[in-house]
């Protein structure tokens, strides 16, 4: 029992820990690591299957367990200057460590779900990971948005750029570029206009 509340302990600090890219950027209230996860998973579950080959819920799945790490080795980004390998060898501890509090099929399925991810050799990884990069983005323009800040991300839609592999969620980016376009125009404009 006591690996139960050790674990969920563990999912509790992704419901606390802010994301580190958007702390740095100085956002106002920014989301924390589960309300990303949550998010990539719902977004999972809407996907059309007869437009793109996945299985939903393995997705869905996936996108719950692909930043579960974060728990224990926090959300490393490169402004922490820590080598991929390093990160990676932090990660596999970390997921070592949950794995054992889980046990049993729970904890195999978790590891292999972050196993999956980490290759990025299936459908479902790589649309997960396209998830990951698109919610990114999607965030980066609401933050801009909330905090009437136009084009002042713009480093996270430069980090994504040519970066996304299915056809599905490319569209989904060049929609989501083409709101942000006008929205800057219309921001741009309005702050041009002269106050009577």
């Amino acid at each position: 029992m006591e690996d139960f509340f050790a674990f969920a302990g563990l999912l509790r600090s992704l419901k606390v820990t802010k994301r580190t890219g958007w702390v740095l950027r100085g956002v106002q209230q920014p989301e924390s690591i589960a309300d990303h996860m949550y998010r990539m998973s719902m977004l999972a579950l809407t996907i059309d299957t007869s437009k793109c080959n996945v299985n939903r819920e393995h997705c869905a799945k996936m996108a719950l367990v692909h930043d579960l790490a974060e728990s224990i080795v926090g959300d490393i980004t490169p402004c922490d200057n820590v080598p991929k390998q390093e990160k990676h060898r932090r990660e596999m501890e970390a997921m070592e460590h949950i794995k054992g509090l889980l046990r049993g099929e729970a904890g195999g399925e978790v590891m292999d779900l972050f196993l999956e991810y980490e290759a990025a050799e299936t459908n479902e990884a790589r649309l997960v990971k396209d998830l990951d990069k698109f919610d990114m983005i999607l965030q980066a323009f609401e933050y801009e948005q909330a905090d009437n800040r136009p084009g002042e991300l713009q480093e996270f839609f430069d980090s994504t750029k040519g970066k996304f592999k299915t056809d599905l969620v490319q569209a989904w980016v060049e929609t989501l570029r083409a709101k942000r376009s006008a929205w800057m125009e219309t921001q741009q404009k309005s702050s041009a206009t002269p106050v009577a």
